[in-house]
């Protein structure tokens, strides 16, 4: 009996700290997703703005006038690539992909730029790049659920809260027309 009375709290410290070492190997494991995350759209966005001086180029091959667009596309892709938080670089990405549609809307004005080689290639090489974007974000906020949710649940979140680990923010786009059903009309008269 004696040495039951020894053996009981050493197998229970014991079984403690592997529970303690199988919820921080847990989060460790989340945490590395979400950093994982972070870089796919980090990469994604790099890879949008390395498009965009040729776009920009290839477009103001064909219109002289619209300097102020494309100097604001410019302006954009510099913000987008010192962006460094997930909120900061929606911000961003936000104003980026909505001075691209206008460069994309002018093309429409311009017949010969539409039919431009180096354009289509561009604006297909974009269109890609939006897709993988949209998919790294998806990635990277479906981590940070899945942190989230291990660092506000029992029993990891006395784990978390012993060895620091925090709720990470998820990956938003504050524009807020996306945030509308569009205006749809039709024309009556025709």
């Amino acid at each position: 009996m004696n040495d039951l009375s020894i053996w009981l709290p050493v197998a229970l410290v014991a079984l403690c700290a592997l529970g303690i070492i199988l919820l921080y190997n847990r989060l460790v494991r989340a945490r590395a997703l979400v950093r994982e995350g972070w870089s796919g759209i980090s990469v994604q966005l790099r890879r949008r703005a390395d498009l965009v001086p040729n776009l920009v180029s290839t477009v103001e091959g064909y219109t002289t006038h619209e300097r102020d667009l494309l100097n604001e596309v410019t302006a954009r892709r510099v913000d987008a690539l010192k962006a460094s938080a997930p909120a900061e670089a929606a911000q961003a990405d936000a104003a980026l992909g909505g001075m691209l549609g206008r460069v994309m809307v002018l093309a429409e004005a311009y017949p010969d730029l539409k039919a431009d080689a180096n354009f289509r290639a561009l604006q297909d090489e974009l269109a890609a790049v939006e897709t993988e974007l949209q998919a790294a974000r998806r990635y990277y906020n479906a981590t940070v659920r899945d942190l989230n949710t291990r660092v506000a649940s029992f029993p990891d979140l006395l784990v978390a809260r012993l060895f620091g680990f925090r709720e990470e923010p998820s990956f938003q786009d504050d524009d807020p027309t996306i945030l509308t059903a569009p205006a749809v009309r039709f024309d009556s008269k025709r």
